[in-house]
This record gives structure tokens, C-alpha cells and sequence, in this order.
């Protein structure tokens, strides 16, 4: 999609509207969306929300197809395909632990599960970047419609017993809301994770809208190249995956999330200064193993140390410190990269990044002493 705006546009604050619009209605939706999770059963709920995101691609494909697209209907297909995953993103973290039958195979099965999200991007752009050139963008949105009957089978075809959800009565969801609120804040060490997610996701997550005018303007490629680029941060967050998996414990993953944060960081710089086809695939590469490793570590720390009855609702929390505040970041480097330029935007992000992880780090020591602390 963002391929196909910068070819329709050649703007860098387009691609930062559409990076935004896609994302925004995480910020807002995905609290409520927790607190859904807590109280439905969430097998159910992921059915209705692929059922309506194969809609939404099925409706994009087509105008694509038909020639009529327009850069307003990208962006209202963005909006729509935001507003599915914001409720969507948070069930499906929630609804994990209901596929794992031993909590201490949860740490694996996050990281395996990430293994096989980032098998697929690995594959999927380097086949959509060779399918845009040969025959468009159209083609690609065809197959992702498609793509979600896959899912809606294998959902339906699951049996799996519901985890309970302690037996408390409900309470309004505004109460609810609040009292997950409350139970994140108050948790020191689930405050600090998210607090670093958030600062990642603002300042240094903007790198991936940013790739098409270095594919095109900085490296003097196209489709092929944008493909390859995000093909090597598929390899590198795929690295970073299998890592995870193969770790025997959750001890010391909370030295594992400052030293993927600083990965990431060098990654983006090197990317940042590069004008090399090699370096930059490498840098893509470092970056991507960093990203999936933080967020895979992230996700394990949280699911391993929170309590069941709040799972739903501290979940759509790091959903929202990752991609909900995303589009802000997507927004403002869109607009900084056509004032300061590409390089210096990602450069400015990525200080803050780095300073995120030594200020992480150095409240480890004492998050380890709390009663409810850090594995």
C-alpha cells in the first residue's frame, strides 16, 4: 500500500498520512477492545474480525484491479483496515495463552508464533516486489484477500476451552477500563515495558514508511528494491524469533529487551548513513532481528508476570504502546522527513531510541527487586 501511494504521489508526508490512518484507530479502540477480551470469548471475535478484514481487502483489490483507485480511497481503506485490526491485534495476543496448555511453553510459542509471522515477511515481499513489477500492485491485493480464508478455517477448526475468567461479575466498561488502567500503572515493571514500547514505536518504528524513498531516491531502485529491503527486515526479525524460541527460560529477558533496543538502533543508523545496496540490506536486517526481538521478549515478560483476570486488558496496553502510538510517529516523520530530510529523521529517532534503552537499563536492577518483578 505504501508502495503504491509513494508511485501514485512520490510524497513522503503521504506516506506518513497512511502510515498513520492505518494505525490511529489503535490509540483509541484498542482499550475497549481489551476489555472485550476479558469478557467474550475471543475465538469468536477473531472470526468476525477476519471475516470483515477479508471484506476490506477483497473491496481494495478491486479497485485496484479496475483501475478507479484513488490516494482518498487509500486512505479510507487504510482507516477501515485500522479499525478491524484495533480490535483484531489484542484478541489475537489475549488468545495465544488459550492455545497453550503448559504456561511454560508460553515463552516459546510467542517466539514461534513471531518465527512464523516473520517467515511470511520474509517471503511475501520479495514475491510482491517481483509481482508489482511484472504486473502491478493489484495482483498482491488480490492474494491477501485470499489469504484470509486460511485463517477463518483454521480458527474454525480449533477446539480450545476457554480460559477462565475467575468468576467476577461485570461491571461496566468505562469501570473495567479504568481498573485495567489502574492495575497497568500501578505494576512498576509493566509501566516500564510499555513506556519503552511507546518511545520505540514513535521514534524509531517511523523507519519502515520512510523505506520506499530510500529504495527509490537513495539506493535508485523501485519495486524490486523496496521488495529486497523489506525482505532483509524479515530475515533479520525472523533471526531474532528463533532466538527467542530457542531460549530455555524467561530469566533474562529483561537484558534481552535493552540489548535489542540497542540493536535496532544501530541498525537504523547504519540504514540512515548508508548510500550501499549490501550495507543497507544489513542494516535492514540488524534492525528487524532487534524490533522482533524486543517486541517477542516484551510480549513474554507481560504474559508471564500479569494476572489472567487482566490479561485481555494489559495486552490491548502494549498493543496500544506499539501500534497505537505508531501513527503519531509515522505522521511526524512524514512531515520532518520533507523539512530535515530522510536521513536526519531517522538519525533524530533513533537518539531517542538509544536513549530509551540505557534509561531501561538502568532501572533493571531495581525492577528486580519489587515483589512483582521482572523475570
Amino acid at each position: 500500500m505504501s508502495w503504491l501511494v509513494y508511485r501514485l504521489t512520490g510524497s513522503a508526508m503521504l506516506l506518513g498520512i497512511i502510515g498513520f490512518t492505518s494505525l490511529i484507530p489503535n490509540f483509541f479502540i484498542t482499550p475497549l477492545a481489551g476489555v472485550l477480551a476479558d469478557r467474550w470469548n475471543r475465538r469468536r471475535l477473531l472470526i468476525v474480525t477476519q471475516v470483515l478484514a477479508l471484506i476490506q481487502a477483497a473491496a481494495l483489490a478491486v479497485a485496484v484491479m479496475t483501475g478507479i483507485i484513488q490516494v482518498w480511497q487509500i486512505i479510507l481503506f487504510s482507516l477501515l483496515l485500522g479499525i478491524i485490526n484495533a480490535f483484531d491485534i489484542p484478541l489475537r495476543q489475549s488468545f495465544v495463552v488459550e492455545m497453550v496448555s503448559d504456561r511454560e511453553d508460553l515463552g516459546n510459542a510467542i517466539a514461534l508464533n513471531s518465527s512464523m509471522l516473520n517467515s511470511a515477511r520474509l517471503i511475501g515481499p520479495a514475491i510482491a516486489g517481483l509481482l508489482v513489477a511484472a504486473a502491478g500492485e493489484g495482483i498482491c491485493f488480490i492474494i491477501n484477500s485470499i489469504s484470509y480464508l486460511a485463517v477463518i478455517m483454521a480458527l474454525l477448526a480449533m477446539r480450545v476451552e476457554p480460559v477462565s475468567q475467575g468468576g467476577q461479575a461485570r461491571r461496566r466498561i468505562l469501570h473495567e477500563l479504568r481498573e485495567g488502567f489502574a492495575y497497568t500503572y500501578g505494576f512498576e515493571s509493566i509501566r516500564s515495558i510499555l513506556l519503552l514500547l511507546a518511545l520505540v514505536s514513535l521514534m524509531g518504528m517511523p523507519y519502515t514508511v520512510l523505506v520506499p524513498i530510500f529504495a527509490k531516491e537513495i539506493l535508485g531502485g523501485g519495486a524490486q528494491t523496496f521488495g529486497f529491503l523489506m525482505t532483509a527486515s524479515g530475515c533479520g526479525a525472523l533471526a531474532g524469533s528463533l532466538y527467542l524460541a530457542s531460549r530455555k527460560s524467561v530469566l533474562g529477558l529483561g537484558r534481552v529487551a535493552v540489548m535489542s533496543t540497542v540493536l535496532f538502533t544501530l541498525g537504523i543508523v547504519c540504514f540512515a548513513l548508508s548510500s550501499s545496496m549490501l550495507i543497507s540490506l544489513t542494516s535492514m536486517a540488524v534492525a528487524g532481528f532487534g524490533i522482533m526481538t524486543l517486541l517477542a521478549s516484551c510480549n513474554t515478560i507481560l504474559q508471564t508476570i500479569l494476572a489472567e483476570e487482566m490479561r485481555g486488558r494489559v495486552m490491548s496496553f502494549f498493543t496500544m504502546s506499539i501500534i497505537g502510538i505508531a501513527p503519531f510517529g509515522f505522521l511526524g516523520a512524514g512531515a520532518m522527513a520533507g523539512i530535515i530530510g530522510t536521513r536526519e529523521t531517522l538519525l533524530l529517532g533513533a537518539s531517542f531510541c538509544l536513549l530509551g534503552a540505557l534509561l531501561y537499563a538502568k532501572q533493571l536492577p531495581h525492577l528486580r527487586e519489587k515483589p512483582q518483578s521482572l523475570p
